[in-house]
Order: C-alpha cells, then sequence, then structure tokens
C-alpha cells in the first residue's frame, strides 16, 4: 500500500513540476518555439515520461494555462485579505510592477500566450487564455463594484488594458521602466478615484 501511495505521489509531483515548466518555457519562447524535450529538461524529467502524462503539445499549454490562473488565484487571494479594495487594487499593480524585469524579457504570461494562440486556427485554446484574462477583469470589477466607483466593468477594463500595454511595451523596447513609470501611473489614478467619480 505504500508502494503505490509513493508511486502517486512522485507521479503527481512529476506532474507538478512538468505543469512549472510548461508555463515557465512557453512564456520565454513561444508555443512554436518549444519542443516536448525543453518541457522536459526543464521540468528534470526524462522526455520519454512526457509522453504519460500530456499525450500532445496542446495538452501542455492547457496545463500551463492553468497554472497561469491558478498564479492569478493566489495572488488574488493574497490581495483579497487587504480590507480596502483600493488597496487591492494598488496591490495588483505593484505586484504588476515587481514582474517588470519579467515583463521587459517577455511579455505577459498570458497575455503573450493568448496573442500567438490567437494565430492558430483552432480555436480553442485561445478562448482559454482568454477565460483567465476574463477573471482577471472580473476580479478588478468586483473591486471597483465594492468600492462603489460607478462603471467598475470599464473601470477594470481600463486597468487591466493599461497592464497589457506596458507589458507589451515594456518586452517591445526591453525596458522594465516602462513597468514601473505607467504603475506609477496607475497608483496615481487609483488614488484620485472616489466612490461616485465616473
Amino acid at each position: 500500500m505504500t508502494n503505490s501511495v509513493d508511486r502517486r505521489v512522485r507521479a503527481s509531483q512529476k506532474r507538478r513540476r512538468l505543469t512549472a515548466a510548461a508555463a515557465r518555457v512557453l512564456h520565454e519562447q513561444g508555443v512554436e518555439r518549444t519542443t516536448l524535450a525543453d518541457i522536459a529538461r526543464e521540468a528534470d524529467v526524462p522526455v520519454g515520461n512526457v509522453y504519460y502524462y500530456f499525450k500532445t503539445k496542446d495538452e501542455l499549454v492547457r496545463a500551463a494555462l492553468a497554472e497561469h490562473g491558478a498564479r492569478l488565484d493566489e495572488l488574488t487571494g493574497e490581495l483579497d485579505r487587504s480590507t480596502e479594495p483600493r488597496d487591492r487594487l494598488k496591490g495588483l499593480v505593484a505586484a504588476w510592477m515587481d514582474q517588470r524585469e519579467t515583463a521587459a524579457r517577455h511579455g505577459c504570461p498570458t497575455g503573450t500566450l493568448a496573442v500567438e494562440l490567437d494565430k492558430r486556427t483552432d480555436g480553442t485554446l485561445d478562448a482559454e487564455a482568454g477565460a483567465v484574462i476574463r477573471r482577471l477583469l472580473d476580479w478588478a470589477a468586483a473591486q471597483f463594484r465594492t468600492w462603489g466607483v460607478p462603471d467598475p466593468d470599464g473601470h477594470a477594463l481600463t486597468l487591466v488594458s493599461a497592464y497589457q500595454g506596458m507589458s507589451l511595451l515594456a518586452n517591445a523596447l526591453r525596458d522594465p521602466d516602462v513597468m514601473t513609470r505607467e504603475g506609477n501611473r496607475l497608483l496615481s489614478w487609483l488614488d484620485a478615484l472616489h466612490p461616485g467619480d465616473g
């Protein structure tokens, strides 16, 4: 019994390593340039074992998107500990600014995948990437709604659009300071908003 439990635990850990590696490598290299061998190497798993857990590269992409969603949930869960919605939103912007070096090298993890996947003709995985971004929009809108700011969905769209834009520009210009400057502009915008403001 113990051996089968140990085997299941090891298998679960291996799958977890592969999923985390897929999220990192796909973000850094993109879907088309990434091979299963790249992900296996990053996860320190023999390449033959990858097929045991993921039959296709698309399954790994789906797992990477789930990983991005889990990281988003973890971040928003931490931010939800703050009692004030403005502080939660400012914490989100600060988290984006903390990732400025990564954004300058590779862009937004989910946004870059969404753009790349949109170029494919099958149209399934791009919708899954969009679902992760939708969760961020919904969370941000809930913060603006709780705060009492009119048009919470519009404000959420402005905030997330600003993040996607600053990530794209930081990456295109290879300039992490774009994230800092635009992040500070977003923080000032949030400080200037008040319930009842349009």
